[in-house]
């Protein structure tokens, strides 16, 4: 590299820290030249997104196989969701830590050695006999899941030139946002035609094709000598954890009546400020505070917040919705579900077209976030008496809104900030994406429960003498049949109530999404980063 060169040439002054840090950083590349250049970008695409689809189908794809494991593994109700819960809270502690680990042992290691880890622990979680095993195999796998998320979207941007980059970023935001869609479908499949040991087993064979491919064409991103902050770290660690612990368990535990919930409340509050303290006052922080003064870049975390929260917690309240009040089987809901990927293939695919062209990419996510706001607002006029039609056709325009949302925002976050924070930039985006993710299912299922007890109430109000047009008296002279037509009536109500709910909880989501309206004015267009010109980065 240059900077190797002149430091070995008699008389030439010793660089000093700060200039070999900034010599192996790669550089803002010129048009029609990658970061990292390789032969065979085509093929090395393909590996990388065979670990990002395995890693995001995982994350979802258990869900449906959770009453089988139940038995399986002799859990209850309320233990067996800590299968999902420790591959939650393993993916938010280890995510923060992507972008120094990165640095130390090198992108191409990391990546590949998460590649073999994700395979293993994904076979010994199939093999599982009991409850305790398959919390401590998920939490392994929810590690190596972390690093592979922000790694892959890195990778896609490096190996790419600045042309090509919106490109790139829309065939990895397609594995992205298809994935929780597909998962509850597969999953399905896997558990009702074999058992739910495929859910994991199915990994194997996408795992072994994914490190063929990286171990043979992944570059390595230059390492960069990093002071851990375990301090930092640690404080930012717990404070996730213990958030996600208590939106995980609040509405079992009837959030703050329960001294749990309180403590993991107080926990999480109070290790956030103290992380925030020492990031803006410590001499090597956990993030570099360089990535703090990006302004899309923050305000692109923001936006993740409310994507993750739209995007999660409405795939986390239709199956359900469909399941119970529609009467659909798990094959026909995951079905029902996959126009909402349709539309995220079509909009993604012609923002990458229209970014390659220097189209606004603000334009577009605005344009996003009016077309979600607008598929909110239809799902708030649904019956109970509707086809399929309906879910349909709301659910591509919503698909086509996310799409529109999701490439340009990344381009956007990404254009202004400099090539040697990409992990660090992608770790928070994920991690803001997967907080809001909780945040919204934890918000949308307690106003779904509160609601739907309201509208009972409110229903039931005027169930009275008069309104039957028989006499009420006769029912109870009638015996069991007379209590059967009463609890016949009592499942109308609450068939009732919970529409009502399901439709507050599509309003609700509905303004959370317009309220996210004006951070679309904080962005700017990042040109200055179009005509960048360096040199590409020497790999020899």
């Amino acid at each position: 590299m240059a900077s190797a060169n002149s430091a070995s040439r008699p008389g030439a002054a010793a660089p000093s820290p700060a200039s070999r840090q900034a010599a192996a950083a790669p550089k803002a590349p010129s048009r029609g030249v990658a970061a990292l250049p390789v032969e065979n970008r085509g093929l090395l695409t393909v590996g990388v997104m065979l670990a990002t689809i395995m890693q995001i189908l995982d994350s979802t794809i258990a869900n449906v196989a959770l009453p089988h494991m139940q038995a399986s593994l002799g859990a209850t109700a309320d233990t067996v969701t800590w299968v999902l819960t420790s591959y939650i809270v393993a993916s938010a502690i280890a995510i923060p830590a992507a972008g120094w680990l990165s640095d130390k042992i090198g992108s191409r290691n990391l990546f590949i050695f998460c590649i073999v880890g994700f395979v293993a622990s994904s076979m010994l979680c199939g093999l599982a006999t009991g409850l305790t095993e398959m919390v401590a195999f998920r939490f392994v796998q929810g590690t190596c899941a972390a690093f592979m998320n922000p790694l892959s979207q890195t990778v896609m941007m490096d190996i790419n030139p600045p042309e090509k980059q919106a490109r790139a970023l829309s065939i990895w935001g397609m594995g992205i946002m298809i994935g929780p869609i597909l998962g509850p479908v597969i999953g399905g499949w896997l558990t009702e035609s074999y058992n739910w040991r495929w859910v994991f087993y199915i990994n194997v064979p996408l795992g072994i094709a994914a490190f063929a491919i990286l171990w043979a064409l992944l570059p390595s991103r230059p390492q960069r000598e990093r002071q851990f902050d375990l301090f930092g770290f640690s404080m930012l660690a717990v404070a996730v954890a213990a958030f996600q612990l208590m939106l995980d368990r609040g509405q079992n535990q009837d959030w703050f009546s329960s001294w749990e919930i309180i403590v993991e409340g107080l926990v999480a509050i109070s290790c956030f400020w103290v992380f925030l303290v020492h990031l803006f006052t410590a001499k090597n922080p956990l993030f570099d505070r360089e990535i703090l003064r990006d302004r899309n870049l923050m305000t692109s975390v923001a936006f993740m917040l409310v994507v993750g929260m739209v995007l999660i917690a409405t795939m986390a309240l239709l199956p359900p919705m469909l399941q119970t009040l529609y009467g659909y089987p798990v094959l026909d809901t995951g079905f029902l579900m996959m126009p909402r990927g349709v539309g995220v293939l079509i909009s993604m695919s012609i923002a990458g077209q229209l970014l390659q062209r220097n189209f606004d990419a603000r334009i577009l996510v605005g344009t996003g976030l009016v077309i979600a706001i607008w598929s909110l607002y239809d799902m708030t006029g649904w019956t109970l008496m509707m086809g399929t039609m309906p879910f349909i056709l709301t659910g591509l325009i919503q698909g086509l809104g996310l799409g529109l949302i999701f490439i340009p925002l990344n381009t956007l976050a990404f254009g202004t900030l400099d090539p040697q924070y990409r992990t660090e930039g992608t770790s928070l985006m994920n991690l803001a994406r997967n907080v809001g993710a909780s945040v919204g299912i934890s918000v949308v299922t307690a106003e779904l429960a509160r609601n739907l007890q309201q509208s009972h109430s409110d229903i039931a109000q005027h169930i009275t003498p008069q309104a039957f047009p028989f006499d009420p008296g006769l029912a109870q002279a009638l015996g069991s049949a007379g209590d059967a037509a009463a609890a016949m009536v009592n499942g109308l109500v609450t068939q009732q109530a919970a529409m009502v709910a399901y439709l507050d909880d599509f309003k609700l989501m509905m303004v959370m999404t317009a309220v996210a309206i004006p951070l679309v004015f904080l962005l700017k267009r990042p040109e200055a980063r179009q005509g960048a010109k360096a040199e590409p980065v020497d790999m020899h």
